[in-house]
C-alpha cells in the first residue's frame, strides 16, 4: 500500500482537477503511478507532468535511446513501478530484450548498436559517478548534438525525481509483482 492515499478524483481541488485534465487529455490517458502521489501537491504534479510530457513525447532523442536512459536511471534507483512501466515501452521502441534483461540484472549489456553503447556509458557515468567523463561526453555530443546531450542529462534528472517519488511513497505495481531484484 502506498504511503499516501490516492485522492478520489471527485474530491480534487480546482488545481488538482486541472492537472488531472492535462494528464488524461494527453498521451498518458490517466493519472497513475507517480502522479497519484504528486497530486497531493498539484503544482509539483503539473511541473513534473509537463517535463515528462516534453521528454517522452516531444524530445529530440530517439525513443529507443530515451527508453534506454530511463531504464538505466530507474534501475539505478531500483524503482519497481518505473521498470514495470518502461520496460515494455523500451521493447516497443526497438530496444533489444537482451539489453533490457541485462540491465535488470545489473549486468553490462552486449550492444550491437554503437549509439546504445554511447548512451549506456554516458548515463552510467552520470548515475554512478555523478559526472560524465570526457570520452563519454564527447561521444554523446557527437551522437546527439548539444541539444541532445542537454536533453539526456535532463531526462536522467527527471526520471531520478520520478524514481524518488515512486520509492519514497512506495507506489505499488498493479498486481503487486516486483520485476527487479535489489
Amino acid at each position: 500500500m502506498s504511503r499516501l492515499p490516492d485522492i478520489n478524483p471527485k474530491k480534487y481541488s480546482r488545481e488538482q482537477a486541472a492537472v488531472a485534465k492535462a494528464i488524461t487529455s494527453g498521451p498518458r490517458g490517466e493519472v497513475r503511478g507517480p502522479f497519484k502521489m504528486l497530486m497531493h501537491n498539484p503544482k509539483a504534479a503539473d511541473a513534473v507532468q509537463n517535463m515528462g510530457a516534453y521528454l517522452r513525447f516531444n524530445g529530440v532523442i530517439d525513443g529507443r535511446l530515451r527508453e534506454l536512459a530511463i531504464l538505466l536511471t530507474g534501475r539505478h534507483w531500483t524503482a519497481q513501478y518505473e521498470w514495470f512501466a518502461h520496460a515494455p515501452i523500451a521493447e516497443k521502441e526497438g530496444l533489444d530484450p537482451a539489453i533490457i534483461a541485462a540491465i535488470a540484472k545489473r549486468q553490462k549489456p552486449k550492444f550491437k548498436n554503437k549509439d546504445e553503447r554511447i548512451v549506456y556509458n554516458f548515463v552510467t557515468d552520470l548515475n554512478t559517478k555523478h559526472k560524465v567523463g570526457k570520452v563519454n561526453y564527447t561521444a554523446a555530443q557527437k551522437l546527439l548534438g548539444k541539444a541532445g546531450v542537454v536533453e539526456l542529462v535532463v531526462l536522467c534528472g527527471h526520471y531520478t525525481v520520478v524514481s524518488m517519488v515512486l520509492n519514497t511513497f512506495e507506489v505499488e505495481i498493479p498486481g503487486g509483482k516486483k520485476p527487479l531484484k535489489g
